[in-house]
């Protein structure tokens, strides 16, 4: 098994969450965090007060599969969350040890 976990701009969400579903995925965990790369944030004006934003909004995804699925999630985010723009976003995937479904006590694969 494994977790795949995507940082993606808060926009792509929506497609990125039906592109995974049309794969059958069945569960995602979305988290709304800040942050910030290669991008190093960016200058705004408020009330004619310049300020630097640091750390910027994206969301982060947090897929469990089993490692059948995981290339193909893969492509699918990059395929749904990409703009070809800085800031697009990370993947990473790591191998996931054990998974336990709390209501049925099913573990492994069948847990997910």
């Amino acid at each position: 098994m494994k977790m795949v976990t995507a940082i993606i701009k808060p926009f792509k969400l929506d497609d990125v969450r039906e592109a995974l579903s049309e794969i059958g995925v069945k569960g995602i965990t979305a988290t709304e965090v800040k942050g910030f790369g290669r991008q190093k944030g960016h200058t705004e004006l408020y009330r004619g007060a310049e300020y630097v934003v640091d750390f910027l909004p994206k969301i982060k995804l947090e897929i469990a599969v089993d490692d059948d699925l995981a290339e193909r999630v893969v492509e699918t985010v990059i395929n749904a969350a990409r703009t070809g723009k800085i800031g697009d976003g990370k993947i990473f995937v790591s191998d996931l040890q054990q998974v336990v479904r709390i209501r049925t006590g099913e573990s492994g694969p069948e847990g997910l």
